[in-house]
């Protein structure tokens, strides 16, 4: 059975920071691609990060591009998504996500696209 647990979500001033941590069993961490997504209240699930299952390319989405990084630890079977400089539009539940990946070079932005899911993790940026 695969799972993706999300962490380290919480209540944080603008400006400040939080690292969330993705874990992933049930599967061979190290052959998906993994993605972050958010979704606002009343808002649709949006495209954050992408990395490849080497971690040698990542992808952002503009309106966090320079600020948040996505990363992994396949020896950890663990994704991880730092984001600094939160302002209080980032406020929304946070998504992990895995794809499996046929290449090295892989990486998706189309959340119709990935196969797994996280529970998500709620992250609260206040003004």
């Amino acid at each position: 059975q695969v799972q993706l647990i999300e962490s380290g979500g919480g209540l944080v001033q603008a400006g400040g920071s939080l690292r969330l941590s993705c874990a992933a069993s049930g599967l061979t961490f190290s052959m998906y691609a993994m993605g972050w997504f958010r979704q606002a209240p009343g808002k649709e699930r949006e495209f954050v990060a992408a990395i490849t299952r080497t971690g040698s390319y990542t992808r952002y989405a503009d309106s966090v591009k320079g600020r948040f990084t996505i990363s992994r630890d396949n020896a950890k079977n663990t994704l991880y998504l730092q984001m600094n400089s939160l302002n209080p539009e980032d406020t929304a539940v946070y998504y992990c996500a895995a794809d499996r990946a046929w290449s090295d070079g892989y990486y998706q932005v189309r959340e119709d696209v990935y196969e797994y899911w996280g529970q998500g993790t709620q992250v609260t940026v206040s003004s």
